[in-house]
């Protein structure tokens, strides 16, 4: 029987996706059974496969739909900075927050995804690098506008960027006791990236 799309029974498929989440994050994805999450979600056991072919093609399915709202929120956001310094800082600020409003959903995306073999080894994850492209974009238009330097590798810091990110959310998600907010966290990372992004001032010559 083939899937459903997305729009077919939305509200029904989002259920199940909202009780992926849960079910994820609170069991491991390796734990966590269809049933239970058919169970969450108030629906049968085969109508998850309605729309899923599998438990990985469930975890798959959740983390392009939930990256293409995070791409969509992030360049809603970011628009809204008057310049690239601004708008990185948006950026960092954003993604570090998702710690407080979707703490599960990172949890998921964070660890629980990499748990999935057809993820690791099969999966083209063209949303990623949607988000990724939001990034690059930032510190290319820097580069136009003469804040950030006119020789920087956009391609490297954006994953330097990420790479930085993703580390300080995966320390939280996993830190029974984390020791700094996210918020705290995102300016100081902020603050040691913008100072090696931006043009060196003129009185900072010979520094």
């Amino acid at each position: 029987m083939p899937r459903r799309g997305p729009n077919d029974g939305g509200e029904k498929r989002n259920r199940i996706l909202r009780a992926a989440i849960r079910i994820f994050s609170q069991k491991g994805f390796f734990n966590s059974k269809v049933s239970e999450i058919a169970r969450a979600s108030g629906v049968a056991d085969g109508t998850i496969y309605l729309y899923f072919k599998n438990k990985d093609d469930l975890l798959i399915s959740l983390f392009e739909e939930k990256m293409g709202e995070m791409v969509a929120d992030v360049r809603q956001r970011t628009a809204a900075g008057e310049n690239a310094f601004a708008k990185l800082r948006i950026f960092m600020d954003n993604h570090m927050g998702l710690l407080e409003r979707e703490a599960g959903l990172v949890e998921v995306l964070m660890v629980e995804l990499r748990q999935s073999n057809k993820f690791l080894k099969d999966y083209v994850p063209v949303k990623f690098f949607e988000y990724l492209e939001v990034l690059g974009g930032i510190l290319e238009e820097g580069k136009r506008q003469g804040i950030f330097r006119p020789d920087l590798n956009v391609s490297v810091m954006r994953r330097a960027i990420f790479g930085a990110l993703d580390e300080l959310c995966l320390t939280y998600v996993l830190s029974k006791k984390p020791k700094y907010h996210p918020s705290v966290s995102s300016a100081e990372l902020f603050r040691v990236f913008a100072e090696g992004l931006c043009v060196p001032r003129p009185d900072a010559a010979g520094v």
